[in-house]
């Protein structure tokens, strides 16, 4: 399917799990070189560290508070824009602002979602039906005009102020009494005894020690204010998405695209795949058993020649044509190893790796729990994951140690590989990790590289597999 790169935290195997299990059940295509983050402001951690730490909790606290100027905005658009419009149709003058004004409402509802999306991390879909070809703007206008999406839009801004206007009162009370709290000791030492409001400062006469339990009072305010504050960005969203974005029907169709558009995509990527395969194999043939293979038919020709003449060097000829014989046929062996091992036709998925792991420079710990074999594509691919991902192993990560675990989840092969090593592993377009990603796009899976700096690395692989 592609490729997740997170190369920026720990979080080890667990966190490999959840960003796989989060990719799967999306069928999301996430790769290094571009795509979408998983986190929103639904899915984000509930615990107040975790909500204190995210910046979605602050971007929404800044929308919920700002957005109310974006609502009123609207509001008074939409209601003197409206007016003047239907006030002028007697005369055909508010016809052309009523076609204005749809204009506008439209990209206001289209720089709403973008607000969404960078406030609360939720991405609403375009509804918008494809507009009339052509350069017609009234055959355009007249496809908007008969779009249901453009209403709900209308609908969506008429509705901003009050909703905007109930989020600011709330988060800025909350808000506002929450670092009132935490700041009492300050206040109450610039003070310096004096009365605010209702004499709430006096009572401790200018003795900020005296008010330090107040603050203790404002972390438990800030929890409730972060909470408050998630929740009123979810209900929001959840709003957004309802008037904003596509209707059921339409968003089984866009989901429908999306799902050609990512198999289009990982055709096109497994048949990349195949002819870079292809091409190795040309070269490595060419540059290697080929050559090898030339050099003992000039060996032997050479023999022959001497063969009467020279007995001793013609032995020494066929001794040479000999050993380049051995080396060819090493090569060979290596390179159909390499096509498709052997050993994982007649034994299957286990004693493969294990010989993986008995050749690799480091010892590797292979787990594999597999009720049955997988397809052979499967197998293949598993395969030549874990090799290519020990190998790196060997040449970059200088690990002491590696594990290999091959298990089955649900409908699913997961080939994990983990090193102790110095991490800082990235996938590279047509580099190596890209390569195992394209190998398995071709039976839409996905591979995940988690590894930050200093380690560890995990390599994991999600492929599709019906038992």
């Amino acid at each position: 399917m592609g490729e997740l790169s997170r190369n920026t935290g720990g979080g080890g195997a667990t966190a490999s799990g959840a960003a796989a299990r989060w990719a799967r059940e999306r069928w999301a295509t996430v790769m290094q070189v571009g795509g979408e983050t998983a986190a929103t402001v639904a899915n984000s951690p509930w615990t107040p560290l975790a909500m204190a730490k995210s910046s979605l909790t602050w971007r929404s606290a800044i929308y919920l508070s700002a957005s109310l100027a974006l609502g009123l905005g609207c509001f008074m658009g939409l209601a003197v824009g409206l007016t003047l419009s239907l006030a002028l149709l007697i005369i055909w003058v508010g016809l052309p602002m009523l076609a204005l004004m749809m204009i506008a409402w439209r990209f206001a509802a289209i720089l709403e979602r973008q607000l969404v999306r960078a406030a609360f991390g939720v991405r609403v879909p375009s509804p918008y039906r494809r507009l009339p070809e052509g350069r017609n703007p009234l055959k355009k206008l007249k496809g908007m005009a008969a779009d249901p999406a453009t209403w709900k839009d209308l609908l969506y801004l008429a509705l901003l102020f009050p909703i905007t206007m109930v989020e600011f009162v709330v988060s800025v009370s909350v808000w506002a009494a929450t670092g009132m709290l935490l700041a009492m000791p300050v206040i109450v030492a610039v003070d310096g005894g004096a009365e605010i409001g209702a004499g709430f400062v006096s009572y401790w006469a200018g003795n900020p020690v005296e008010a330090l339990p107040v603050s203790v009072l404002g972390l438990v305010a800030l929890v409730l204010a972060m909470y408050v504050t998630r929740v009123m960005a979810i209900g929001h969203s959840a709003w957004a998405r309802l008037l904003l974005g596509p209707s059921a029907s339409q968003a089984e169709n866009v989901e429908l695209r999306r799902r050609t558009e990512h198999l289009r995509a990982s055709r096109a990527r497994g048949v990349d795949a195949a002819e870079f395969e292809r091409r190795r194999i040309e070269r490595d043939l060419h540059d290697g058993a080929q050559q090898r293979l030339l050099s003992v038919a000039m060996d032997i020709g050479r023999a022959r020649a001497k063969l009467d003449d020279d007995p001793e060097g013609a032995r020494a000829l066929i001794e040479q044509a000999h050993s380049g014989t051995k080396e060819a046929i090493s090569e060979l062996r290596d390179l159909a190893r390499g096509i498709y091992p052997a050993i994982l036709t007649d034994r299957g998925l286990d004693p493969a790796l294990s010989g993986l792991a008995g050749r690799a420079p480091v010892p590797v710990e292979v787990e594999v729990d597999l009720p049955e074999r997988p397809p052979a594509a499967v197998e293949s691919i598993a395969y030549f994951i874990v090799a290519e991902s020990l190998a790196n192993i060997a040449k970059y990560a200088r690990a002491t140690r590696a594990t290999v675990r091959v298990v089955r989840e649900d409908r699913w092969v997961v080939v994990e590989v983990t090193d102790n090593g110095v991490g800082g592993a990235e996938a590279r377009p047509n580099g190596g990790l890209a390569g195992l990603a394209d190998r398995a796009a071709t039976i839409d899976g996905m591979l995940i590289v988690d590894s930050p700096p200093g380690g560890p690395t995990i390599v994991r692989a999600d492929l599709p597999c019906t038992w």
